[in-house]
């Protein structure tokens, strides 16, 4: 009784803090108290459109998604402790990455939004990582707004700001044009060293586009980049009530820097110190290695971002990771069905997985490509899900779902080979979240054997990002010691609680290099699906 009263008296006094995070099916609310525990939750489902080609939300479908997202932890929070939620210490906004989201002065949107998900910016980011000399992926800002130039978009010379869903939401709530550098690193490249944007990028890229001759240069129309517990400013009235529609919130609560997904998973998983990571392993896949320093070279398939507070990352994202995996677990689900016996998921991926680890290190030469859809890291543009195997080889249940398993994490292994193999980075801590974890130790053992390392999962890991941005919210607020963000993960969010780590085995990380040479040199195979499997 006494947690609910807590919670209660919590709410009550405006001590609590809000996360939001917008991400591409859900929109989540998290609520927590003085210590950090989510007290109340709410969330909004919503998906995005294909306009004219391009993937987008509108901005109806963001301010309805997020009222009602409020909404719905307004309501939890009147069941759960029938009270209204007042005030709060502190909120924060995240989401998705990247993509493309220009205003002209009257604040009116130019374009519709364009998200992550679209990859017409293929000329631009090839023509901005030569220049820069640094990868420039195509979903990052500076390729849309590059893209846009080059296709002699009339809108370009109208805009005043441009900045990501995250950026959009806290502008319109706050009335401040910033953005937490973890998100900005999304935008354009961050110079590790002054924690803003790269002064000779910013320079490059004005002098690239000066013959058309727009009235803004780049830093003009850019938001300020603010390091996590930095002042990003306060609710307005008109903000407030853009938030709560019922009117019962008040205006003057501190909003901290808005951030990126990939930065409040970083925060989830007590993962933003130099030398720890995080694998983020559900329908798709990214690894995120904070580093020591720069690498020495730029690779296509890393991304470099950074931390909330501006530590370099070196970051792998994959589009397939569990969906292959799944349909052939739904296939025995079905011949379970067909005998007439009860189905539990939950117990046939336990079986599954659990029996996955009797068989051989190396799969016994069995190989699986489970590209739904196309897949950068290893060249594919399209994807088509193929399992391979030989008439020698020692086809059998446990090999088989051994083959899938390393298969959902087989790309994550070939780009993290590079960081580990040829940048020679170290890690101290690598922490797993998401579906493939669900099982008990299986994912954990797979991928740690994928890529060499030991590997964490915490029971908190499944608060994911909303939970990551409300630390971010009370790191603003709770910081009487003026820790850094790290320590203050550590030492008032984490307490020691490190998860449970399993450490690989020499015989099954030699099974699985075995394993991904057989998988490289078999790509053809899978480039052929491509070419005649329509």
């Amino acid at each position: 009784m006494n947690m609910k009263l807590d919670a209660k008296s919590t709410i009550e006094s405006g001590k609590a803090i809000l996360g939001i995070e917008f991400g591409s099916t859900r929109i989540k609310a998290v609520l927590i108290d003085q210590e950090n525990n989510p007290i109340a939750q709410g969330s909004h489902s919503w998906e995005n459109q294909l306009v004219d080609g391009l993937w987008t939300y509108s901005v109806e479908a963001i301010w309805y998604g997020l009222q009602d997202c409020y909404a719905d932890l307004r309501a939890h929070v009147k069941e759960q402790y029938d009270i209204e939620i007042e005030t709060l210490a502190a909120i924060g906004i995240s989401a998705m990455m990247h993509g493309y989201m220009a205003f002209n002065k009257e604040e009116e949107i130019l374009v519709p939004f364009r998200t992550w998900r679209n990859t017409n910016t293929g000329q631009a980011a090839a023509e901005l990582s030569r220049l820069f000399v640094y990868n420039i992926p195509l979903r990052w800002s500076i390729s849309h707004l590059y893209q846009a130039i080059l296709d002699n978009e009339e809108h370009v010379g109208e805009i005043d700001y441009l900045t990501t869903l995250a950026g959009f939401v806290h502008w319109q709530i706050t009335g401040e044009r910033v953005l937490g550098i973890g998100d900005a690193s999304g935008m354009l490249p961050i110079d590790p060293q002054t924690k803003n944007y790269s002064s000779e990028m910013v320079a490059k890229f004005d002098n690239l586009i000066a013959p058309k001759g727009y009235s803004w240069k780049l830093l003009d129309i850019l938001p300020k980049v603010l390091l996590a517990g930095e002042n990003a400013g306060f609710l307005t009235p008109e903000g407030a009530k853009r938030l709560d529609v019922s009117g019962h919130l008040k205006a003057g609560i501190p909003v901290c820097p808005p951030e990126g997904d990939a930065g409040t998973g970083m925060v989830a998983t007590n993962a933003v110190k130099q030398r720890t990571g995080n694998v983020s392993a559900g329908t798709s896949s990214f690894s995120m290695i904070v580093l020591e320093k720069e690498l020495s070279q730029p690779y296509e398939m890393i991304d470099m971002v950074t931390t909330p507070d501006g530590s370099l990352v070196a970051m792998v994202h994959c589009n397939n990771c569990t969906s292959d995996l799944n349909a052939w677990v739904n296939l025995f689900k079905e011949y379970q069905e067909l005998l007439g016996i009860p189905v539990d998921m939950d117990e046939i991926y336990g079986k599954l997985y659990n029996h996955a680890l009797t068989g051989r290190p190396d799969c016994g030469g069995l190989i699986s490509y489970n590209y739904i859809s196309g897949e950068p890291v290893t060249g594919l543009a399209e994807g088509r899900p193929m399992f391979v195997r030989s008439a020698n080889d020692k086809f059998n249940l446990a090999n088989f779902m051994r083959a899938h398993l390393y298969a959902s994490v087989g790309v994550l292994k070939i780009g993290n080979d590079i960081l580990f193999n040829e940048e020679k980075i170290r890690v101290d801590r690598i922490t797993g979240h998401g579906g493939l974890f669900r099982t008990k130790g299986v994912g954990q053992k797979i991928l740690a054997a994928a890529i060499n390392s030991p590997i964490s999962v915490m029971e908190t890991a499944g608060e994911g990002g909303p939970w990551g941005m409300a630390l971010l919210g009370s790191f603003l607020v709770n910081n009487e010691q003026k820790l850094s963000l790290a320590d203050f993960l550590d030492k008032q969010v984490f307490a020691g609680n490190t998860g449970v780590e399993i450490t690989p085995t020499a015989e099954d990380v030699a099974g699985f290099n075995a394993y991904i040479e057989n998988y490289k040199v078999c790509l053809p195979i899978e480039e052929a699906a491509v070419k005649y499997k329509k």
